[in-house]
């Protein structure tokens, strides 16, 4: 059925007709994108004019009928509203009233979302006035029936005033662009992107037209069109997959819009929707400073005419490097730069910038992208070291390559960049894309340069840490390759290569080191020392573990991450300058530990101790987000089984959330036998305020001695309060890593973070015979990542094939979870 033969149903069938044409025309597979929008919006069109002419009895003196806002602009997507104007002469108040109740009322009537007023012109115009959303919607007005010169003369009017308010009107457009932007966060970069809402979305499309209509400045029209149409037809999917009227692409529904849309999967979705509100952020941007450099124009030049006395201008033109100079609060090309003969010109203009702290001119940059001639390989001394102080700029850094990115010069100089370029990451830690993760480790670097002998290896390592994760496999294993690649091409030597590719394949190998494995195992700083092989890699791989880190996100680093890196580095940097490694001896217990051990040796129970963490971190400015929620949880238990799943069990049973937890035997004092257990937990409330440690001490009490039934409890209370299921987390992975330690097994669970998983998991190695020598737990996010050492019984490691079943025992119950 043609689109004439739908409108032809609707008109000869009324509202009914309506509603099965519109029904018919979404469901048709062949149309979807702009086609499908413009025919919805014809057969609208012709729906209410009908409405209309039925309701005047087809005169329509005096009284007209506008779309406005998306409808307006013939972007009706499945479940738009309707933005409807019944625009009047005043004449006869009682028979508009009677008219838009024979308007509205059908529309209603079919379950259509409607945004509706009745206003005379002069009304209009005063509420587009003191309204800057009605004045937007307004600028997209089209008209439906009636009287065409009243809707005419209303545009012309409503475009008049906009221009003429526009040095007003676009300073408080752009603070509402600011806050929405703080609200909503930026497209580009989030998991369950707003496509309206968010910066770089639809909103932020709409307001660049509204800038062009105003004359004063106008948006980089390249691929901005484009842009807006591909957001558009994710929207068209999303309405259609959930049958809701909703700009919320939620990770539930993702993989069903991109089959919708064709796409192979939600990554490829998201990754178009990330390329998609790069181009209206960028061209955002750009928009803006032509905005605000000619508003200061306009206001500053009668003053310096006036001051001047009509004499000769100040200089405009100052230089920042060879062929580049700053104008009017940009970094652009002198008139004398040659880029056709000058390949190291858009790093040396990008560095210039960045060091300026300037936007890198967008004509500039076009002018770059589409004159110069590729850099020869390996590049010339200079290029390596613009790029290095482009790297080394801080925060200026990451709009300077934003701009090098709208125009492909970034691929271009490092082809590898495209497998990362706007790749999501589908982890909660993970503020970034990989790409702008890749530059905020680098902004971070730039933070560190003094603190490393070979500034320019970090800041080169910072960038192509996770190059690797555009390629299937460990994206550290692949990153290595790359990265010698890359530094081989950039000019680097073989040594400098060498260890390159020593940081990029290792970079979380600190980090990972210090949070799951015993520090106190000479294994541990071993292979730690073997991996990096000298005290110059280590440090920068120190620097470059930090920097990451950092750049991840406020979960992925805190001061107690920091301390513990730092004790490893330290105790591998002895290794490598050459200090023997001896076998470890028992840690001296501080004062408070000592007097929790002998209390509970003499009590014969457990003794605890809440403290808050009040104590500022050691170095502030190593922090980037807060510290691990919660206080400090001291619980010292004579030596038996079943602690490890007995205090965890405990603290899921007061909604206690664990944050990070360490169990070690604590050694006892001179004179005195035996041992006992120390657990340094960071717990937190899940809501509400902490139990009173004299409460958890007693249920501890009862736990032990086998006369409180926490999974019992545990299970009433999941049985009475369900939890509200979201998205399928990826399965858990338990795994075995023989040669992490010669006294012990290790044995490293990931798992999706969730009340009582530390009990499961306890109870599991109880029912597995073995015996915990020490737990190393931390969560990242909603990620649990957590180590355990373990022996069999008589304290010995246990061999492979036993290990082995272990760790499916633990797979298998945390896979058996309801």
């Amino acid at each position: 059925m043609t689109s004439t033969d739908v409108t032809k149903e609707a008109e000869d069938s009324g509202p009914g007709g309506y509603a099965a044409a519109r029904l018919r025309l979404l469901t048709e597979g062949a149309r979807s994108g702009p086609p499908r929008r413009s025919a919805l919006a014809g057969l609208t069109d012709d729906w209410l004019s009908g409405l209309f002419d039925a309701g005047t009895g087809g005169t329509g003196r005096g009284v007209s009928l506008v779309a406005v806002g998306g409808y307006g602009r013939g972007e009706l997507s499945p479940r738009s509203d309707l933005d409807l104007l019944l625009l009047h002469d005043g004449s006869d108040d009682e028979a508009v009233a009677a008219l838009a109740d024979r308007l509205w009322y059908p529309v209603w009537d079919l379950g259509l979302d409607l945004d509706h007023s009745v206003r005379t012109a002069a009304q209009a115009r005063r509420t587009a006035g003191e309204d800057l959303k009605v004045q937007l919607g307004l600028l997209d007005a089209r008209h439906l029936a009636g009287d065409l010169g009243l809707t005419a003369s209303l545009r012309t009017t409503v475009l008049a005033d906009w221009r003429n308010q526009a040095p007003k009107r676009l300073p408080e457009l752009r603070e509402l662009c600011a806050e929405r932007a703080e609200r909503q966060g930026e497209l580009q970069f989030l998991l369950e992107p707003d496509l309206k809402e968010a910066r770089g979305g639809l909103r932020d499309a709409t307001a660049l037209r509204a800038v062009a209509a105003s004359w004063l400045a106008d948006a980089p029209r390249e691929g901005l069109a484009d842009a807006r149409r591909r957001l558009l037809d994710v929207r068209d999917a999303l309405h259609l997959t959930t049958g809701r009227a909703t700009d919320r692409l939620a990770l539930q529904e993702q993989d069903q819009v991109a089959a919708e849309l064709g796409l192979l999967d939600a990554d490829a979705l998201l990754r178009q929707v990330y390329e998609t509100a790069r181009v209206i952020s960028y061209a955002g941007d750009v928009t803006w400073r032509e905005v605000g450099r000619v508003l200061r124009s306009r206001s500053v030049r009668p003053r310096l005419r006036a001051m001047l006395g009509g004499g000769k201008p100040a200089p405009e033109r100052s230089p920042l490097a060879e062929g580049v100079v700053e104008h009017d609060g940009e970094a652009v090309l002198a008139r004398t730069a040659r880029p056709e003969r000058d390949p190291v010109l858009p790093l040396r203009a990008a560095a210039a910038a960045a060091q300026a702290g300037l936007p890198l001119s967008r004509h500039a940059v076009r002018r770059l992208a589409a004159t110069t001639r590729p850099l020869p390989t390996p590049w010339p001394a200079e290029a390596r070291e613009q790029l290095v102080t482009l790297l080394g700029s801080g925060r200026p850094t990451v709009q300077v390559w934003e701009a090098l990115e709208a125009e492909g010069l970034v691929t271009r100089l490092l082809p590898d960049w495209e497998r990362v370029r706007c790749r999501p990451q589908r982890n909660a830690v993970h503020l970034w894309t990989v790409d702008r993760h890749l530059i905020e480790t680098a902004v971070r670097a730039a933070g560190f340069t003094r603190r490393v002998h070979r500034p320019d290896l970090l800041l080169v390592a910072a960038l192509l840490h996770d190059i690797g994760k555009g390629w299937p496999g460990d994206h550290s294993v692949a990153g290595e390759t790359i990265a010698r690649d890359v530094a081989a091409r950039i000019g680097f030597d073989r040594a400098d290569t060498a260890v390159l590719a020593t940081l990029v394949r290792h970079h979380l190998l600190l980090v990972e080191t210090a949070t799951r494995r015993d520090l106190d195992d000479p294994a541990t700083v071993r292979a730690v020392a073997d991996a990096v092989g000298s005290e110059h890699t280590l440090e920068l791989l120190h620097a470059l573990t930090e920097a990451d880190a950092l750049a991840t996100g406020p979960a992925a680093w805190s001061s107690w991450r920091g301390s513990l890196v730092a004790d490893l580095v330290k105790r591998v940097s002895g290794v490598l300058a050459g200090d023997p490694l001896e076998e470890p001896e028992a840690a001296a217990p501080t004062a408070e530990q000592e007097r929790l051990a002998v209390e509970a040796f003499r009590t014969r129970g457990p003794v605890l101790a809440l403290r808050a963490q009040t104590e500022p971190p050691a170095d502030p400015a190593a922090v980037a987000g807060p510290e691990p929620l919660g206080v400090e949880l001291l619980i010292a238990v004579p030596d038996q089984e079943g602690v490890l799943p007995a205090v965890a069990g405990v603290l899921a049973m007061h909604r206690l959330t664990v944050r990070t937890a360490e169990l070690r035997s604590l050694p006892l004092p001179d004179g005195v036998e035996g041992s006992v257990l120390l657990l340094d937990w960071r717990v937190a409330a899940e809501y509400g305020s902490l139990p009173q440690a004299a409460r958890l001490r007693a249920d501890l009490v009862r736990a032990l001695d086998g006369s409180l039934d926490i999974a019992a409890r545990l299970a009433e209370r999941d049985a009475a309060h369900p939890r509200r299921r979201g998205v399928e987390p990826p399965p858990p992975r338990v795994t075995v890593a023989p040669a992490a330690s010669r006294l012990a097994t290790v044995i490293e669970v990931r798992a999706q973070d969730a009340p009582g998983l530390l009990f499961r998991l306890g109870r599991a190695l109880e029912a597995a015979g073995v015996r915990v020598r020490s737990a190393h737990a931390s969560t990242l996010g909603s990620n649990a990542v957590d180590a355990f050492y373990v022996t069999g019984p008589e304290g010995a490691r246990l061999p492979g094939e036993e290990a082995g079943d272990v760790a499916r025992t633990l797979e298998e119950a945390l896979r058996g979870r309801p």
